[in-house]
């Protein structure tokens, strides 16, 4: 018998006979503590294998552990197949399962069943599910042909099964086995039960089988896991965190901002306080790109639908876009993109290379269609402004710009108080335009641009948009929540699909690159991460009020509105409480609105000219003149806007 061979990527490798389980060989070339660790490999090839997989010709591959993230994604699966099986055991082994994926930060599985669901239940949920967890069960794959597989469902009277067999293309199905619950999955899954070990139901929501509200309604529970309890009991208590900084709540109490069912769901209306916050980000945001050498466009909300058409999105984005409307007899378009209208500005002037590269900016509000159900808050809405700009480019210009669009992009984000981030580079789909050298030149540009400014990044395989590659940056929160904002995109599509072209130094015609890039995403779900990295008390430079001033007495009233319009004159943003309340309930009042300072004024105060610091955490400032108050709110306010390059 030929002996195949087995290696560990950047580790042991080893001869063995066809057949050897992947479990006997990491067995073999791992050490004990590696072992315990391991809950599947991953393939040269990028495929996943069980640790019960048969190994039949050479391979290498890479350890996936249980202090890995694609660990903790098999666990959560494997906690989504358990509580399935729990929820069959304890109320009806009839029960109709559909599908139950990890996600982000858990798990979840959608049940049909007659009878609602309570949080009352998760008591007994969580309860089987220790017990089969105890047990230590194994999680048994078996392979099934397309008939074999649709009949097996079928007797169990699993249609939602048997629908995913007919519109899957595969021949061979995997299915998979914990005690007497037998679930259709490609897995891999964690070796036996035994290892979930902290598991938590967190929520129930309705789900409309495959996203579709024509199907039926079915019983979605959430739920979490980890590997050991610390984790889970950490993360609870973010999830406690989470709910004080929800922006909604916020946004309701501090009045940012509302949305109306009157007006239409996922439509913002900014009140005053959210408004100011966001001049203040937008003014900033402006003047930095002036610094950087952008100009700024301003662009229609509607279009010719014909315009749409050229750019390619009613082929590829056509379901993402509202319905058009007709006017004199022609149909436009609300805008979901702002990338053409820059184009049709490019084409009313001959270009030569001389003008590159060409940077514009806009902060250009667009419409995108959006079921009602995946509506939240800021975070997912209809309309919202991006932070968009469009950078057309020579070939050997592409790298540096890139370089710079990171230099700013961190820059400005670092300003509003994001340190940290996860990068992805996301590559071409199985559904693109353009031709695969453009794609790969685009690819390298964008990978050179990361390594050469030294920042860590992850391959996203396949998730690239339509018309080229692109770097997402995904932000940390002050509770480590990640939140897409940024994005980079290389484009050779569009350029193309308008025929815009520049005068070269040879005098022939050529066409030009372009780079979309968005910072902040949009205003709308940037402003919902602020809200919620912050807690709604904001850093003093983006309080909507920097100042609150509270009168003890009426006598102090004419005082008092001197010091506001003192105030008011010299730029600070201040408001004043002058009803005839307590001190003590003004200062709750103020401290509930999260306003950086609160400045008292008794009789002591007005006969000496000077006001009463007090801090929003309850601290007390020494007195001071209006002039001293006003020097240091303008000191502090520019401590988060000084540039760093």
């Amino acid at each position: 018998m030929t002996e195949i061979t087995v290696s560990i990527k950047e580790g042991k490798a080893g001869k063995f006979n066809p057949g050897i389980t992947v479990a006997e060989a990491v067995k073999s070339l791992c050490s004990s503590k590696e072992r315990k660790r391991t809950l599947a490999v991953r393939q040269g090839d990028g495929e996943l294998l069980d640790l019960a997989a048969s190994v039949d010709s050479d391979m290498e591959f890479s350890l996936i552990t249980t202090d890995s993230a694609e660990g903790l994604k098999i666990l959560r699966h494997s906690a989504a197949h358990v509580m399935a099986q729990a929820v069959l055991e304890l109320f009806d082994k009839d029960i109709k399962v559909a599908i139950g994926p990890a996600t982000d930060d858990g798990f979840y599985y959608d049940f049909d069943r007659d009878e609602p669901f309570t949080p009352d239940d998760f008591a007994a949920i969580e309860e089987r599910v220790k017990k089969i967890a105890g047990a230590n069960l194994p999680f048994v794959r078996t392979t099934m042909s397309r008939v074999d597989a649709r009949q097996y469902f079928a007797d169990k009277g699993q249609k939602y099964k048997v629908e995913l067999i007919d519109d899957l293309e595969d021949d061979i199905f995997s299915l998979y086995q914990q005690g007497d619950f037998v679930d259709l999955c490609r897995g891999p899954h964690i070796p036996h039960t035994g290892f979930l070990r902290a598991f938590k139901l967190l929520r129930i929501a309705g789900a409309y089988w495959r996203g579709d509200e024509k199907n039926a309604m079915l019983q979605r529970l959430y739920g979490t896991a980890f590997f050991n309890p610390r984790e889970l009991k950490k993360y609870l208590h973010q999830l406690e965190e989470a709910k004080k900084r929800d922006h909604r709540k916020l946004g309701r109490e501090l009045e940012l901002f509302t949305i109306s069912d009157q007006v239409g769901p996922g439509l913002i209306l900014w009140q005053p306080k959210g408004a100011l916050v966001r001049k203040l980000i937008e003014d900033y945001w402006k003047e930095e790109h002036y610094r950087h050498g952008y100009e700024l466009l301003y662009t229609p909300h509607i279009a010719k639908r014909e315009l749409w058409a050229t750019s390619g999105h009613l082929d590829f984005y056509v379901e993402d876009m509202f319905s058009p409307m007709e006017v004199e007899g022609v149909s436009y378009q609300l805008k979901p993109m702002n990338c053409p209208f820059h184009i049709a500005i490019y084409q009313s002037n001959k270009r030569s290379y001389r003008e590159f590269p060409i940077r514009w900016c806009e902060l250009g509000t667009v419409y995108r269609f959006e079921r009602t159900g995946a509506l939240q808050g800021l975070m997912r809405v209809r309309g919202f402004t991006q932070d968009d700009a469009h950078i057309f480019c020579l070939p050997d210009q592409l790298e540096e710009e890139i370089f710079n669009i990171l230099d700013l992009n961190l820059h400005i984000l670092q300003t509003f108080g994001f340190t940290e981030y996860d990068i992805y580079l996301s590559t071409r789909p199985d559904k693109f335009v353009g031709s695969e050298k453009n794609w790969q030149r685009s690819t390298d540009a964008l990978k050179m641009a990361l390594e050469k400014k030294g920042l860590a990044f992850e391959i996203d395989p396949g998730e690239g948009v339509f018309y080229g590659p692109k770097i997402d940056i995904k932000i940390k929160d002050v509770l480590g929540r990640s939140w897409q904002c940024s994005t980079i995109q290389v484009d050779f599509n569009l350029p193309e699909r308008f025929a815009i072209s520049y005068t070269g130094s040879d005098g022939a015609e050529h066409q030009p690159i372009m780079i979309h890039r968005a910072l902040m995403g949009s205003m709308e779900r940037f402003f919902g991460v602020l809200i919620e990295h912050y807690g709604g008390a904001f850093p003093l430079w983006l309080a909507p009020a920097q100042a609150r001033i509270l009168n003890i007495t009426d006598s102090q009233l004419a005082f008092t509105d001197k010091v506001y319009q003192q105030l008011r004159q010299a730029g600070v943003r201040v408001e004043k409480d002058v009803r005839n309340e307590k001190l003590n309930f003004k200062i709750r009042e103020a401290q509930l609105a999260k306003i950086p300072f609160m400045l008292i004024i008794g009789d002591k105060e007005m006969e000496a000219g000077v006001v009463t610091v007090r801090l929003r955490d309850g601290k007390n400032l020494p007195v001071m003149t209006i002039a001293d108050f006003t020097e240091m709110v303008k000191r502090e306010s520019m401590v988060g806007l000084e540039a760093d390059f």
